[in-house]
């Protein structure tokens, strides 16, 4: 994640206190906005849930983007 120049708006990157990594990129595509998330695991629940329980968050950040009106 470090030495590449980005785009403002396009990618949030941080590190969360257990020092896992997390890498949010938005990729603008015509109406739509791409969004691609990934992080480093953590080593307590399976790969599976920890998935679901980001594209949950995902979910409810398009629910709630899609219903905001510039």
């Amino acid at each position: 994640m470090e030495g590449k120049k980005w785009k403002l708006h396009e990618v949030i990157t941080y590190t969360m206190d257990d020092g896992r990594k997390v890498k949010i990129t938005f990729k603008g595509q015509e109406n739509e906005t791409e969004v691609i998330e990934t992080f480093d695991a953590e080593t307590e629940n399976p790969i599976e849930v920890q998935q679901q329980g980001w594209q949950a968050i995902l979910n409810n950040f398009k629910k709630y983007a899609e219903q905001t009106t510039i």
